[in-house]
């Protein structure tokens, strides 16, 4: 499911907003936002969560592919080894996809920005 800004949505289940809060050493309770709770989308965000790995079989890759043609035998035998070592955590991002998160002005007039858009069905 993709939200987009204007979209009502709803939330799908209790929200906690806070730790719990104390006073004098006792607790008091803690903010949440009730599952149903409405609202509008106000921004849909992509996010490339890529680990140090892939930056670096990005890189490795791409020089691979543009110069191992030209290297010594030797050299381009520990690239590649090097990009097949790093070659999992390629794999594992391409399969996990982006993350979207999204802001949304409540009816209350709460608003919680980067919240996974998992967490909203449409209204």
């Amino acid at each position: 499911m993709t939200l987009k800004a204007g979209q009502r949505v709803v939330l799908a289940a209790d929200t906690r907003l806070t730790d719990s809060a104390e006073a004098s050493g006792v607790v008091i309770g803690f903010l949440s936002l009730a599952a149903g709770t409405g609202g509008v989308v106000e921004q849909v965000v992509g996010h490339q969560n890529a680990s140090d790995d892939v930056h670096e079989y990005e890189r490795l890759k791409s020089l691979l592919d543009a110069f191992g043609h030209e290297m010594p035998t030797e050299s381009r035998r520990q690239l590649e080894e090097k990009v097949g070592s790093l070659e999992p955590a390629w794999t594992a991002f391409q399969e996990q996809g982006p993350r979207v998160s999204v802001r949304v002005r409540f009816d209350n007039g709460f608003i919680l920005d980067g919240a996974h858009e998992e967490v909203f069905v449409p209204a």
